[in-house]
């Protein structure tokens, strides 16, 4: 991440330097902050430096801004711990650990309804915006040789999806020149509108992208009614446009308490998914996957084949070493929990986010906006009556520990600011009651009230 802070040159010569306090114990002297010392430190001393200032941090178990996993059990975290000194991409040297990775994108292909007969396509990544690079870069291939192959022009691509997309999707049109045609959310529509898709479409469309779940508000863009659309454009003018389903948030859940729930390699022009195994998937970042339908889908040309300390690799990949810890825990994960292991622990993170959609619907100060239809996650925002702001209650409850994050949605819709809690594996429902206890205290002391807030009648849910 890019760093805001004073250039080094509007620095005092105090304030480059790191006070130690185990001085008598370890070493006397100080630490420069942005040079690296003349002399080492004892193994001890480097690690109380480090964790003592990371104690500033917030509580992961608190933090209720962020879609990835905070807990791991003991097993799974010796397993990590066991394999971060192996490269992912020396698989002339771990043969194995390159075969569980086959193994795993095997499980998920099949876990997403990829054709039968086929092996699994696809491929690890560091999380979904690798994964999501990958899969644009693929489809933006494909369609430059289609458009070649008929000697027509490949100037001018685009990419069709929601003004709710995450911002890798701005990046990859940036970085690879292609338009990115965001169709506004408007009114109470958080999703994306297969009406204006049909309109926004052309013969350079590249790919439509569906999101499983957006980060703004949790709802799920209707991917069975957008691949619907563009069947209908095949046949009326030909252009066969394929769908990319960004499954970030959703694709380790839906599978698993939605499986009639029609989204994946089931429809014909989902041609591509991806998903984050660090987010509910159960495992520690970063930890994404790739997903392609058929072989097809993934033009030749972009598979480098590299003789590699002895072996040939075959790699489609942003990065080339990694470490292989990551993946080797989804595999984990996946055979410690079977499909009823992930159901179990999702339904139960489903009904405790209802629970806190329901408390919050509850009381009149709140609106809910996104509330948990199918996801474990709940949106809300103040009520314009109820004497202060979403992102005054942020702050204030971050006194308590909790980390709520309050935001406001897309550029359509920027007047409207919301809160986001993602209900995860280790938020139970004990957890629910501290919460909207804390958040009624929150409440009363901005808003100047001493009494509980009262309950109104249950409103519908907007989606």
């Amino acid at each position: 991440m890019l760093s805001k802070k004073r250039s080094l040159a509007t620095l005092s010569p105090e304030e480059r330097l790191l006070s130690v306090t185990y001085g008598s114990r370890a070493f006397s002297g100080e630490i420069p902050r942005f040079e690296i010392p003349e002399e080492g430190m004892p193994a001890e001393a480097a690690y109380r430096l480090i964790t003592d200032e990371l104690n500033l941090d917030g509580n992961p178990a608190l933090n209720l801004a962020t879609f990835v996993t905070t807990w791991m059990e003991p097993e799974a975290e010796k397993l990590i711990g066991d394999t971060l000194n192996k490269n992912l991409v020396d698989q002339e040297e771990y043969p194995q650990t390159g075969v569980i990775q086959e193994r795993a994108v095997n499980i998920l292909a099949r876990l997403f309804n990829a054709p039968r007969g086929e092996s699994g396509v696809g491929t690890a990544t560091v999380g979904s915006s690798e994964a999501i690079m990958l899969a644009l870069l693929a489809h933006k291939t494909a369609w430059k040789k289609a458009r070649l192959s008929r000697s027509l022009p490949d100037d001018r691509p685009n990419i069709v999806v929601s003004s709710g997309v995450h911002v890798v999707w701005e990046k990859f049109a940036r970085y690879f020149e292609v338009e990115l045609r965001k169709l506004p959310m408007a009114g109470e529509r958080y999703t994306l509108d297969p009406e204006a898709v049909a309109e926004a479409v052309d013969e350079r469309t590249v790919c439509v992208g569906a999101i499983l779940g957006t980060t703004y508000t949790g709802h799920l863009d209707p991917v069975a009614e957008i691949d619907r659309v563009l069947s209908e454009i095949k046949a009326k003018k030909g252009w066969d446009i394929p769908l990319h389903v960004d499954g970030a948030s959703g694709g380790f859940v839906l599978p698993f308490l939605k499986p009639d729930l029609v989204w994946d390699f089931r429809l014909p022009h989902v041609r591509s998914i991806n998903v984050s195994g660090h987010k509910y998937g159960l495992v520690y970042p970063g930890i994404g996957w790739l997903l392609f339908r058929e072989g097809k889908d993934l033009p030749e040309e972009l598979v480098f084949r590299v003789n590699y300390l002895g072996g040939e690799e075959s790699t489609y990949t942003l990065n080339f070493s990694r470490g292989s810890s990551m993946m080797l825990a989804q595999y984990y994960m996946l055979l410690r929990l079977g499909r009823e292991g992930y159901r179990r622990i999702h339904a139960v993170s489903l009904s405790n986010a209802r629970l806190l959609s329901k408390r919050l619907s509850e009381d009149r100060r709140f609106r809910v906006v996104g509330p948990a239809d199918h996801l474990p996650i709940v949106t809300f925002s103040v009520a314009p009556d109820a004497g202060f702001s979403e992102t005054g209650l942020s702050e204030k409850i971050r006194e308590r520990g909790w980390i709520l994050p309050a935001y406001t949605l897309p550029p359509d819709l920027t007047h409207r600011s919301v809160l986001r809690v993602v209900v995860k594996e280790n938020f139970s429902r004990d957890m629910v009651d501290l919460l909207i206890a804390d958040i009624d205290r929150a409440a009363r002391a901005l808003s100047g009230s001493g009494t509980p807030g009262h309950k109104a009648r249950h409103r519908p849910a907007v989606c």
